[in-house]
């Protein structure tokens, strides 16, 4: 449940400094003052150095991740994003901790020894910051440098929520203890990595859903994935269109085209899936639609429109046996034909005698996205039982719910680790202990320790990277948070 403050300060912060806590790379600023208010605004100081100061204040690996053209930095009064809670204010001036607290957060040594030799040691405060539903204007007084790390008393007092906080109660507990006891960050080389992305001159999608799984296993992300589709996947939303077109909607387009279009982004849905297109029978006269040889062979015809014509089955056979190597493997093979509308009791027929699935080009549609917004989660050796001789959707649409229902158990046990670490406010726990909680909670399906600890080990392993895994002393595994599983 939120909470409200009522504000009446702000802290002056460097606009770089500032844009650390945004990111959530850092919790701390450094006031003038030892003492702090409870809750104050974080107003954004503007520099008058120029870039060989900030050269040697902050790290190149930080610097290298800001944008100069974002309004924060060219803005004459950039307004106010977000305010904090003060935590605890700590006094700084041996050159040993400098070095440490300048890995943890975004400053160098040097910048850090600058300040200890003009005031003989800094202030440094710990923040829990939260974004702000709506930006304050500032005023020109307020951003000059010579309020750099100074308290400003607002005009009048502002009412603010806790509803955005930049940083989860866990991940904030990390980096509050790791300051706390002066621990070097655990992944310096994903820092290097991020600053590397961010270097790129034409970012990629690729390389933006992997610079936000970086930050979120050092630290500074929020759990929720990028919620985007790649520009280069437009087409997963359209496989249902395509094939449910019409002449009023093709406008100018030849039933040709029309047909072509379709059979192009049911072989893009079917390589996508991880199935391999065989080219050499690619369409057109005399041509097999669909051809894929693995994980195992599949052959289909694609049918754009608002019906299926009744032949398409005989088109299959004769296609299928004739491009084919042998009967066995026709025997074998997926058939699939693909097309809007409910078949004909004459169709349905056909396809059940020689072993094809129809399906519609929604439920195909279906499948795609369910395999982009969780990949590796379609299992086609599974779904290839689920390819019911005739209408195949319901059978399909089984499938797809038996994904999402583990999907969701899945979900809820990687949600039930991150509340129950942060309620015993322990960074790991031990098999036992986690699957005694699942039993506890009543939850379903009723879970064996060994079915439990199977899933754990699912869901820690890097190319899911949900949960991370250790050993403890005696080599048993110990697991704790990493992500939220999304659904």
């Amino acid at each position: 449940m939120s909470k409200t403050f009522l504000i009446s300060k702000a802290l002056c912060v460097p606009v770089h400094d500032l844009e650390a806590l945004i990111q959530g790379r850092t919790i701390v600023a450094i006031p003038k003052a030892f003492r702090c208010a409870p809750c104050f605004l974080l107003c954004p100081v503007l520099s008058t150095e120029n870039s060989l100061y900030a050269k040697r204040f902050y790290r190149q690996e930080f610097l290298s991740t800001l944008n100069p053209e974002k309004s924060l930095f060219k803005d004459l009064t950039p307004p106010i994003t977000a305010w904090a809670k003060f935590k605890e204010c700590k006094i700084y001036s041996e050159k040993e901790d400098l070095k440490i607290l300048s890995k943890i957060t975004v400053w160098t040594v040097e910048g850090l020894q600058s300040i200890v030799d003009e005031s003989h040691r800094f202030f440094l405060a710990s923040l829990r910051v939260y974004r702000l539903n709506q930006s304050i204007e500032t005023q020109p007084s307020w951003v000059s440098p010579d309020r750099n790390g100074r308290f400003i008393q607002l005009p009048k007092s502002l009412s603010v929520d806790d509803i955005s906080p930049v940083l989860d109660d866990q991940e904030f507990t990390r980096q509050y203890q790791r300051l706390e006891q002066l621990e070097p960050p655990p992944h310096p080389e994903l820092e290097k990595l991020d600053a590397a992305l961010a270097m790129h001159t034409k970012p990629t999608f690729a390389g933006a859903v992997l610079r936000h799984e970086a930050r979120t296993l050092l630290g500074w992300n929020s759990h929720k994935p990028i919620n985007r589709l790649d520009p280069s996947l437009a087409w997963i939303n359209e496989i249902s269109a395509l094939g449910n077109r019409t002449l009023e909607e093709d406008g100018n387009k030849s039933n040709y085209q029309a047909g072509t279009d379709f059979e192009i982004a049911v072989r893009a849905s079917l390589q996508y899936l991880g199935f391999k297109i065989e080219l050499a029978h690619k369409g057109g006269a005399g041509g097999l639609d669909l051809a894929c040889s693995k994980p195992y062979t599949l052959i289909g015809e694609c049918k754009a429109g608002k019906k299926i014509p009744n032949d398409t089955a005989v088109q299959l056979l004769n296609l299928g046996t004739l491009k084919l190597a042998d009967k066995e493997t026709y025997r074998n093979a997926a058939k699939l034909i693909i097309g809007p509308g409910t078949p004909t009791s004459q169709l349905d027929k056909a396809a059940k005698v020689h072993g094809m699935s129809i399906i519609n080009p929604r439920t195909l549609e279906n499948l795609v996205q369910l395999h982009h917004k969780y990949p590796g989660s379609v299992d086609l050796f599974q779904l290839k039982e689920y390819l019911a001789d005739g209408r195949a959707d319901d059978e399909i649409d089984k499938y797809i719910q038996k994904v999402r229902s583990k999907l969701e158990l899945r979900s809820s046990i990687v949600s039930q680790i991150r509340h129950y670490l942060e309620d015993a406010k322990a960074d790991d726990a031990n098999v036992d202990s986690l699957h005694a909680v699942y039993i506890v909670s009543k939850h379903t399906p009723s879970l064996s320790r060994q079915e439990y600890y199977e899933i754990l080990i699912e869901l820690s392993s890097p190319l899911a990277g949900y949960l991370g895994r250790k050993k403890d002393r005696d080599g048993k595994d110990r697991f704790y948070f990493i992500r939220e599983l999304e659904i």
